[in-house]
């Protein structure tokens, strides 16, 4: 009986160690926003009105899992019902392979207490290859369902990106992507890092008119967003 309780006792230990090995490992980060505008793909999310953002993460060996959340506007704008917040769960797998960083995953758009059928997900792989100074990707999002209120049920997403690191703690960022059913769309953002906080001026459009049977806006947008992760 003594061995058996000094086995368990061993076996007991063992685990407790594994789990503080695993535990210590597991990383943990949050990250929070106020932007003047909410854009996204060249639309704005807020009828052109401030929001405030932030999102947590978990992360372990290449494995991750995430949320993020921001205020919006539906109403008449019509993305997603009369919805005031987005949701944002994610989760995926990164890593890199001859110098090649990849992240495949899938994200769910969620608008909580949305009176609309609004929500929809998107698979995605991206690839990237930095070069130190400058940085390129690519990232290929298909839809997996969409919201019912006029958008097709798939469509394809290819964004092409690059960034640029410059003196004084800046970087110069631009992505451009082809957005199926909808239109090409375009950001080019400069972020001064200043201790912990990012101050980004941004510039963003849209090339369409319409997603699905909703009309936006196609008008240009400059944005200023600070933000800051820990």
């Amino acid at each position: 009986m003594k061995l058996i309780k000094l086995s368990l006792a061993a076996a007991l230990a063992a685990t407790m160690t594994m789990a503080s090995d695993i535990t210590s490992e597991i990383g943990v980060s949050a990250n929070v926003a106020m932007t003047s505008n909410y854009m996204w793909r060249g639309m704005t999310q807020t009828h052109d009105a401030p929001a405030i953002q932030g999102g947590f993460d978990l992360d372990y060996k290449g494995f991750y899992v995430g949320t993020w959340g921001s205020n919006v506007a539906g109403g008449d704008q019509g993305y997603y019902g009369d919805a005031s917040m987005e949701l944002d769960l994610y989760a995926g797998y990164s890593s890199e392979f001859a110098g090649i960083g990849y992240d495949i995953g899938f994200l769910q758009f969620c608008y909580p207490r949305s009176t609309d059928e609004s929500g929809w997900g998107e698979a995605y792989l991206g690839l990237s290859y930095d070069m130190e100074v400058v940085s390129v990707g690519a990232k290929y999002s298909y839809a997996i369902d969409t919201m019912d209120n006029g958008w097709d049920d798939q469509y394809n997403l290819l964004e092409l990106s690059a960034s640029v690191l410059l003196p004084y703690d800046m970087a110069l960022d631009g992505t451009y992507g082809f957005y199926e059913n909808v239109g090409d769309y375009y950001y080019v953002g400069l972020t001064k890092s200043i201790k912990s906080y990012d101050f980004t001026l941004a510039y963003t459009g849209l090339t369409d008119s319409s997603v699905g049977s909703v009309e936006v806006s196609t008008e240009d947008k400059a944005t200023f967003t600070i933000g800051t992760s820990f």
